[in-house]
């Protein structure tokens, strides 16, 4: 067999509708709600002086910033479609079409002059799932409708969903080693920017981390860290080859998420949550009773519609 066919094999290997599914139901249910959290946010941006609107991305395509009513208007078709997403309810349309909101308001929101990272994967996750036959299972759409076995069709956005995730861990690594090199790991890199972040937050009266603040008085402690960093965000392509090598990396991801939460207080919600990596496992094992409800409560002939 080619190397060509491998990787063609390993790309579109069959995959059960209902794992699709659920990862429909997981990412858009936190996108959902982290745009019904976040909304404050996202509309204070009307208040700032046009003078600071530096464009990025599909913001570019603007002539200046949007109005107050346009901008209220995204945050709310956002959540309305967002939820037409979670329940799988005319996903031809929704699914689109709650990928393009999502990505013009998170782009929006960083056309402030302080770019976030924090949204990249949870945008690039939406945009695959709402490309997909995602709601073939767990579903408005699919009520009534006997459930796909394991297909390709269902396989291969899974696969870019890990590819996606891998990617940017990936770059983050190679990142740290193109701007500091070995430094990274000899030096007081890590320890001079946790020592930094902490004290920039403290000047500010921003939230910090006690525990960072602590460690830093322990010089040796940084080298090991830094290593373990590097070898988490280098090793990301490993998770590739899927099984528990997959899993574990993910496991080890998600734990470095949990050091910087506890080191820097600095959150990335998506993925401390675990649904950054939901694309490594068999998520349809999961109980999901409130979807199921959910699906139950928006489907024809029920007393609760979308309209």
């Amino acid at each position: 067999m080619t190397l060509a066919a491998r990787i063609d094999g390993w790309w579109r290997a069959p995959a059960p509708a209902k794992r699709l599914a659920v990862l429909r139901v997981l990412v858009g249910g936190f996108a959902v709600g982290y745009v019904v959290i976040r909304a404050p946010n996202f509309v204070s941006y009307a208040s700032f002086d046009d003078s600071q609107f530096a464009p990025v991305g599909v913001a570019t395509l603007l002539d200046g910033p949007l109005s107050g009513v346009l901008l209220r208007l995204l945050v709310a078709a956002t959540v309305v479609v967002g939820v037409a997403f979670l329940a799988g309810w005319r996903f031809r349309f929704s699914g689109p079409a709650f990928a393009v909101l999502l990505l013009a308001l998170m782009t929006y929101r960083n056309a402030w002059g302080q770019v976030f990272h924090t949204e990249n994967i949870l945008v690039l996750h939406v945009l695959v799932l709402g490309l997909s036959p995602a709601a073939d299972a767990l579903s408005v759409d699919s009520r009534g409708v006997d459930v796909p076995g394991e297909e390709a069709r269902y396989g291969w956005p899974i696969r870019l969903m890990c590819v996606i995730t891998v990617l940017t861990y990936f770059i983050a690594g190679e990142t740290k080693l193109r701007i500091a090199g070995l430094d990274w790991i000899t030096s007081d890199s890590l320890r001079n920017f946790i020592a930094y972040d902490n004290l920039r937050k403290i000047e500010l009266g921003d939230t910090h981390s006690p525990l960072g603040g602590l460690l830093v008085g322990y010089a040796w402690l940084f080298p090991p860290l830094a290593v373990a960093t590097l070898a988490v965000e280098l090793g990301a392509p490993l998770a590739l080859l899927g099984g528990r090598i997959a899993r574990t990396w993910a496991l080890l991801a998600w734990g470095f998420h949990v050091g910087v939460a506890a080191v820097m207080a600095i959150v990335f919600p998506y993925s401390l949550l675990g649904i950054a990596f939901a694309p490594f496992f068999a998520v349809e094992r999961l109980p999901l009773r409130l979807p199921v409800r959910l699906t139950r409560r928006l489907a024809p002939g029920s007393a609760t519609r979308l309209r």
